[in-house]
């Protein structure tokens, strides 16, 4: 498995698992990465670390041993507060909203077609599906993704 960091072409930062690089050039080709906050598949890699181990690890051990300064981070309050608020406001749309599983867009066209009595709706779309509801016109969004979903 390998994780990439990722950017939309709205400058949205994610990341995301494929099973390898040549896995992660077939889903790019085919338009299937799509982004989690506003569902626009023109997606890019973004910048990324490099992931070392080893000997930065042990570096940072014998720093300590010798007295010397590691760099720390406290977090953020507002991080916290707008996680918290992401949480919630995902919990109040699918305790109000009807799942309807991987139907999503023909449930999603019903209701923008007025064929069915408009409702909130949540489920699951393919990169393809959500293409066709935008190009129609279909009102949707991606329901934000929570931390603990990475997971």
């Amino acid at each position: 498995m390998i994780r990439y960091a990722l950017r939309c072409d709205r400058g949205h930062e994610f990341e995301a698992w494929f099973g390898s690089a040549a896995d992660y050039d077939r889903s790019a080709a085919a338009g299937e990465n799509v982004c989690p906050l506003c569902g626009s598949t023109s997606v890019d890699k973004a910048l990324m670390a490099p992931a070392i181990s080893g000997k930065r690890r042990s570096a940072e051990a014998a720093s300590e041993d010798k007295g010397e300064k590691v760099m720390l981070a406290a977090p953020d309050p507002r991080q916290a507060a707008f996680r918290e608020a992401v949480k919630e406001f995902r919990r109040k749309l699918v305790e109000s909203a009807d799942y309807v599983g991987d139907r999503f867009a023909e449930e999603a066209r019903k209701i923008h077609y007025n064929e069915v009595e408009p409702r909130g709706i949540y489920g699951e779309a393919t990169a393809e599906e959500a293409r066709g509801l935008a190009e129609e016109g279909v009102a949707f969004q991606p329901l934000p993704p929570l931390p603990e979903d990475r997971n």
